[in-house]
C-alpha cells in the first residue's frame, strides 16, 4: 500500500516535506495539502498527480486517498488540526511543538487516549539524526558511565523578524528538551534561564542570546546556550559527560578547503541543511511504522512533556528565578 498523505501548511517547512514524500522516500504519495494562502498551497501541489489543494485542513483529510497527515502549519493551529485528524482516526506527524501551551497538549492526549490507541508522532527530528542517536545508545549502554552533565549549544545565523525572546525558549530550546528528556531517559524537574547582555547584532527587544538551565530527577543538570543571531551560520553541538567518560557531536564534519591562501570548512546556514538527512529518516520512519499500523517515534507525551519544559523557560525568563517543572499523571498508554 502507499501511504496517501494530506500535508497541512505549505510554508517552508510544509513544502519541504511535499518535496521528500514526493520525491525522496518511498512508500508514500502526497494526496492533499491545505494551507490558508491558496496561491501558496497551489504553487507547492502543482505537478503532482492526483494532490488536491485546499485551503481548509479539515477538507484536505476528507480528500479521496488521504490516509495520515503530516502537520507543518504554526504551532498554534497544531491543535484544532490534530484533533480533526483523530477524530477521523488518521495517523499524525505533527511538526514541534505538538502544541504552544501545555494545557493543549493535554487536550490532544486526552482525545488521543480516548482513542485507546496511539496515532500522533511529534516531529523531534534529533531522535532521528545519526549522531544523536550514536550518542543516545552510549549514555543508554552504560559506556560513559552514569551521566552528570550535558553542554548544548544552538546556534542560528539570524533570527526572523517576528521572533521574540519568549520563541527563543518556545521554538527553539523546546529541541533541547526534548532531546535531554531522550538522550538521558529523565524527566526535566526544574528550568533556569540566565540573561546575559543581548548582542548588538539582535533586533531591538529581543534579549538574545541566553543560558538555559535543565534539571533532571536522575540528577544531571544541562545548560544550554540559545543564541539565534550568531552571525555565522546555523550550528547545534551536545557534549555528554558521564562518571568515565565525554562523548561529543555536532563537531566541524565535511572536505577541508584550502584555497586563497586559507583552509577552512563550510558551516550550514540554516537547520534544514544540517538536519536534512534527519528529516528524511524521520518522515520514512514514519511512513514505514504507519503502513505496518504502528506508532514510534516521540509520542504525544513526549509533546506534552516538552511544552511544560517550555512554560517553566519563559516564565523563568521573566523572573529570572528556578521554576520547577510540574508534569500531569502520565497516562497507561504512553507508559
Amino acid at each position: 500500500m502507499t501511504l496517501g498523505v494530506a500535508v497541512i501548511g505549505t510554508g517552508r517547512m510544509g513544502a519541504d516535506h511535499v518535496r521528500r514524500i514526493d520525491s525522496v522516500i518511498g512508500g508514500a504519495r502526497v494526496a492533499a495539502v491545505a494551507d490558508l494562502d491558496a496561491d501558496r498551497a497551489n504553487a507547492v501541489a502543482a505537478g503532482i498527480e492526483g494532490c488536491s489543494v485546499h485551503t481548509d485542513p479539515a477538507a484536505a483529510m476528507a480528500a479521496p486517498g488521504v490516509d495520515a497527515v503530516l502537520i507543518a502549519s504554526s504551532g498554534p493551529a497544531h491543535e484544532p488540526a490534530l484533533l480533526e485528524a483523530l477524530a477521523h482516526r488518521l495517523p499524525v506527524l505533527c511538526e514541534k511543538p505538538l502544541t504552544p501551551d501545555p494545557a493543549a497538549a493535554l487536550r490532544v492526549l486526552e482525545a488521543e487516549r480516548r482513542l485507546g490507541r496511539r496515532l500522533v508522532q511529534v516531529g523531534f527530528m534529533r531522535r532521528h539524526d545519526r549522531e544523536y542517536q550514536q550518542l543516545q545508545l552510549l549514555l543508554e549502554n552504560g559506556t560513559l558511565g552514569h551521566p552528570l552533565l550535558l553542554h548544548c549549544r544552538h546556534r542560528n545565523a539570524s533570527s526572523p523578524s517576528f521572533f521574540t525572546t519568549e520563541m527563543l525558549i518556545r521554538d527553539s530550546v523546546v529541541h533541547e528538551a526534548d532531546a535531554t528528556r531522550w538522550l538521558l531517559g529523565q524527566e526535566i524537574t526544574s528550568v533556569q534561564v540566565l540573561r546575559p547582555r543581548p548582542s548588538s547584532l539582535a533586533p531591538q527587544g529581543l534579549g538574545d542570546p541566553q543560558l538555559v538551565l535543565f534539571e533532571t530527577s536522575g540528577g544531571a543538570v544541562v545548560d544550554v546556550e540559545i543564541f539565534v543571531n550568531c552571525g555565522f551560520g546555523y550550528e547545534v553541538r551536545c557534549e555528554a559527560v558521564g562518571e568515565r567518560g565525554t562523548a561529543s557531536i555536532g563537531g566541524a564534519d565535511g572536505p577541508v578547503t584550502r584555497s586563497a591562501g586559507r583552509a577552512g570548512r563550510a558551516i550550514p546556514q540554516d537547520f534544514t541543511v544540517r538536519f536534512a538527512d534527519a528529516y528524511d529518516r524521520e518522515v520514512q520512519a514514519w511512513v514505514d511504522a504507519t503502513r505496518q499500523g504502528r506508532v514510534t517515534g516521540a509520542s504525544a507525551w513526549d509533546g506534552y512533556a516538552a511544552a511544560e519544559v517550555c512554560e517553566a523557560g519563559v516564565r523563568a525568563q521573566r523572573s529570572g528565578e528556578r521554576i520547577p517543572v510540574q508534569l500531569a499523571d502520565r497516562p497507561a498508554l504512553y507508559a
